[in-house]
């Protein structure tokens, strides 16, 4: 079984080098191999300091230096030192390297779509993509206070008052339940907190102030790809910073029985049961932590 799961794992290998064209020396027809392509494209996507590319790459600085000399002597790239500290350098797209960055997301839409295509069940195909990008990447993850308004929060949200919908047995309407203000979710009363992975995502929790001398916790949601990777530990932990940086000393939380991989979290994760502390119609279990 072992050798059969490392052989599966090489042909993924395989497929995925010969289909984005790793190998080819011209890269979408761009006419540079995929290396020079990706700094581009990180560089395009924001990245300036060349330490944080090279990390963010994991390349090694003498493979760095080599791809930015060619994209320098490209005319695509310019790289300057820092002002403040020498051995800092950075990096940004001239006029036509952000041309050539253009033409990249364009073809690289293309070939995305023409994948997508290729299969009868394209919904299946992304989350298993979406799995495995999370698997390779996870070590990448980074828990961002962002506004509840943040369209990437709003997408979580939707995205959780669907799961619930489906696996409460009287389904969820968010407008029935205990949903906080948005302002109760931000500073200086609360927080909202993003998972994000490669600008994407991947999970979410909210600290709701309030003036009962607790505060709660609310809308702890982790997308299907990355779940049992402890990303709800991070997220939790993120959330008790978050408080004690407010002064806020008890929290609470609610879920529901329908939820049993939630319940058993918070046993293990030093959470009490306590009796019903709200009259939200959908949660049957309550919980209570002081920090």
């Amino acid at each position: 079984m072992t050798t059969n799961a490392i052989a599966r794992t090489r042909r993924f290998h395989r497929a995925v080098t010969s289909e984005v064209g790793a190998l080819d020396s011209s890269f979408l027809g761009r006419g540079r191999p995929l290396g020079p392509a990706r700094v581009l494209h990180a560089i395009g996507n924001g990245l300036s300091d060349v330490a944080e590319i090279r990390a963010h790459l994991k390349l090694d600085s003498g493979l760095m230096s080599r791809l930015l000399r060619g994209l320098e002597d490209e005319g695509l790239v310019t790289v300057t030192a820092s002002e403040s500290d020498a051995r800092r350098r950075s990096a940004c797209l001239t006029p036509a390297g952000k041309a050539e960055f253009a033409e990249y997301e364009a073809l690289s839409d293309q070939q995305a779509s023409a994948i997508l295509s290729r299969h009868p069940h394209p919904e299946a195909l992304l989350q298993a993509m979406d799995l495995v990008a999370t698997a390779l990447g996870f070590d990448r993850t980074a828990i961002q206070p962002v506004p509840v308004s943040d369209p990437r929060a709003q997408a979580c949200l939707a995205t959780y008052y669907g799961e619930l919908a489906r696996r409460f047995p009287a389904g969820f309407d968010v407008s029935l339940s205990a949903d906080p203000e948005a302002r109760d979710m931000e500073p200086p009363r609360g927080a909202f907190l993003l998972a994000v992975l490669d600008g994407m995502a991947i999970g979410c929790a909210g600290l709701k102030g309030t003036d009962k001398g607790y505060a709660e916790v609310k809308r702890v949601w982790v997308a299907p790809s990355a779940r049992r990777m402890g990303l709800a530990g991070l997220l939790m932990r993120a959330i008790e910073e978050e408080a004690r940086a407010l002064g806020i000393a008890t929290l609470r939380l609610d879920t529901n029985s329908a939820l049993p991989e939630a319940v058993g979290f918070y046993h293990t994760s030093g959470w009490t049961e306590i009796p019903r502390f709200n009259d939200d119609p959908y949660p049957d279990v309550f919980f209570e932590k002081h920090l």
